[in-house]
């Protein structure tokens, strides 16, 4: 194969002008690394926020960088220490945030973070996957730990991580209220979520005795979430970083989820997907050099699903 592969990346942040399809050297795996093909790949809010620079002062990524950071592909090469994955198997990967992402033909992913894409899913639906449901996994089971039988509020139920976060809760036993407008009623509804308030005729805030909020949204979202939290009851956001004095004059416990990689959580969840436990809902989906159009989709908030990057047949 050639040296040289295509790959949206930016040298500068700023708005979706600094996009830019370049042709640039395929990566050469490290002794620990995969080198994956990439069949798709997909648009998560993370990518367009790290595109404008307002995660700079968290990440300092060097430039040029290429974005995205859900990737479905094959394995084209192994490093000399990865024994787990062999050339041509199919895999799926939320890799390593600061490193260069998958809006490209080719990359390099840790083989810790890498795990067999779930056989029944489609390139474009596994690549839909590890972002979003490693978010609600990580949220949901690992910091809440939410239990068979609570009550549960997941805002934002249609957006992406909201839609596998109603069906991991229900996976777990519990009860879900989840919020969105009322046209997504029937997609929530069919994710398995019991109670639905349209946020825009309702008031989530009257809701008293949850066990736990899942915070996607911040701001007043949160703000007004806290009261609907029982004594003892967990409040875990992805938006912004719970204000510990807040939660203790309401007697619960808070914390921020920024989703790490976890190899094992995306081998349980390809178990999931493959036992049909739980689907994923396309949006829209675009090539490599529509990148910008894809960015724009996510940018309005208002995507009913994943947002897909076609990259390779």
């Amino acid at each position: 194969m050639s040296d040289m592969m295509k790959a949206v990346q930016i040298n500068d942040f700023g708005d979706r002008s600094v996009l830019a399809l370049n042709n640039v050297a395929i990566p050469t795996p490290n002794e620990n690394d995969v080198l994956i093909k990439v069949r798709a790949a997909s648009v998560n809010p993370v990518d367009w926020k790290i595109r404008e620079g307002y995660l700079q002062p968290l990440l300092s990524h060097s430039l040029p960088l290429t974005l995205g950071w859900d990737v479905s592909g094959e394995v084209a090469g192994v490093g000399k220490n990865v024994t787990q994955f062999s050339v041509g198997d199919a895999v799926y990967s939320r890799p390593e945030i600061t490193k260069n992402g998958s809006y490209a033909e080719y990359m390099t992913v840790s083989a810790d973070e890498v795990a067999l894409k779930p056989k029944t899913l489609s390139w474009q639906e596994a690549a839909g996957v590890p972002l979003a449901a490693l978010t609600a996994w990580q949220s949901l089971y690992e910091l809440a730990q939410l239990e068979a039988g609570e009550r549960v509020l997941i805002h934002a139920g249609s957006g992406a991580v909201g839609q596998f976060a109603i069906q991991l809760a229900k996976l777990r036993g519990a009860t879900v209220y989840t919020t969105t407008s009322s046209r997504n009623t029937d997609l929530v509804l069919g994710l398995g979520a019991d109670h639905v308030i349209d946020y825009r005729q309702e008031d989530f805030s009257t809701l008293k005795d949850l066990d736990v909020v899942f915070d996607t949204m911040g701001g007043e979202t949160q703000d007004n979430s806290w009261k609907t939290l029982k004594k003892g009851g967990r409040l875990v956001s992805i938006a912004k970083n719970p204000d510990e004095a807040t939660a203790a004059e309401h007697g619960v416990s808070a914390v921020f989820c920024f989703v790490q990689p976890n190899s094992e959580q995306l081998a349980k969840l390809a178990d999931l997907a493959d036992a049909g436990q739980f689907k994923v809902n396309i949006d829209s989906e675009f090539t490599l050099n529509q990148v910008a159009d894809a960015h724009e989709r996510s940018e309005t908030g208002r995507a009913q699903g994943k947002i897909i990057i076609n990259v390779s047949a």
